[in-house]
C-alpha cells in the first residue's frame, strides 16, 4: 500500500505526465493541421478534378481555396505558379476560375491596384520588372519542392500580357480580363503588393 505521504507526490507526477501528453498531443494535431505549400501541392496532385461530379468537384474547390487562404504571402504565389495548380486550371470553367480567384486574392488588393495606377509610369514599369524577377527567382528556387525547374519553366506571365498590363494599366486590365488571364496575373498582383506593402516601391532611387 503507498504510504500516505508519498500519495500527494504521486498524484503531481500523474497529472504531470498528464499535462505533458495533452502537450504533445495538441503538438502534432496542430503541426498535421497547419496548411503548407507542400500539402497544398499534394492535395492538388492527388486530387483529379475531371473525375468528380458536380457536387464532389464544388465541394474540393471550396477546399482548395480554404488551404490557400490559410497560407503566408509567399507559399500562395509560388503555389499558383505550380504545375499542379496549372494542371487543376485547364480543367475548370471559366465560371470556376473566376469563383477560386476572387476566392483566393488577399484583401486589399483592389486599394493597392489603385495606389499603383497614381504611381509615375516609370516606377510602375520598374516595379512589374521587380516582381517578375522575384517570381522567376521564387520559381527556380530549390526549396520550392514540386515547383517548374530548369529549362521547362515558363516564364512567370508571358511576354504578351507584360506589355499589355503596362500599357493599359494594371488595374483597368485586370479588371477587363477574362477568369484565366486574372489566374496569370494573380502572382503577380500578390508580389506588387508584398512590395507596397513592405515600403519597398516608395524608397528612393527604385
Amino acid at each position: 500500500m503507498m504510504n500516505p505521504r508519498h500519495k500527494p507526490i504521486a498524484i503531481a507526477a500523474g497529472l504531470l505526465v498528464a499535462v505533458w501528453a495533452l502537450a504533445m498531443a495538441g503538438y502534432v494535431i496542430a503541426k498535421n493541421a497547419k496548411v503548407t505549400g507542400e500539402k497544398v501541392r499534394a492535395y492538388l496532385a492527388k486530387t483529379d478534378l475531371s473525375k468528380l461530379n458536380a457536387k464532389d468537384r464544388a465541394k474540393a474547390l471550396k477546399q482548395l481555396a480554404d488551404y490557400m487562404n490559410q497560407l503566408p504571402p509567399d507559399q500562395r504565389r509560388t503555389t499558383r505558379m505550380d504545375r499542379e495548380w496549372e494542371s487543376w486550371f485547364k480543367t475548370m470553367s471559366d465560371q470556376e476560375k473566376g469563383n477560386l480567384i476572387e476566392a483566393t486574392m488577399p484583401s486589399g488588393v483592389t486599394q493597392m491596384l489603385t495606389a499603383f495606377e497614381q504611381l509615375p509610369p516609370e516606377k510602375r514599369k520598374k516595379a512589374i520588372e521587380d516582381s517578375l524577377k522575384r517570381m522567376r527567382e521564387a520559381r527556380s528556387d530549390p526549396r520550392n519542392a514540386g515547383q517548374w525547374q530548369g529549362k521547362d519553366a515558363p516564364p512567370p506571365l508571358s511576354e504578351d500580357l507584360q506589355k499589355r498590363a503596362a500599357a493599359a494599366g494594371l488595374g483597368a486590365f485586370y479588371s477587363q480580363s477574362s477568369a484565366q488571364t486574372k489566374a496569370e496575373l494573380a502572382p503577380l498582383l500578390e508580389e506588387i503588393q508584398r512590395s507596397m506593402e513592405s515600403g519597398r516601391l516608395m524608397r528612393p532611387g527604385r
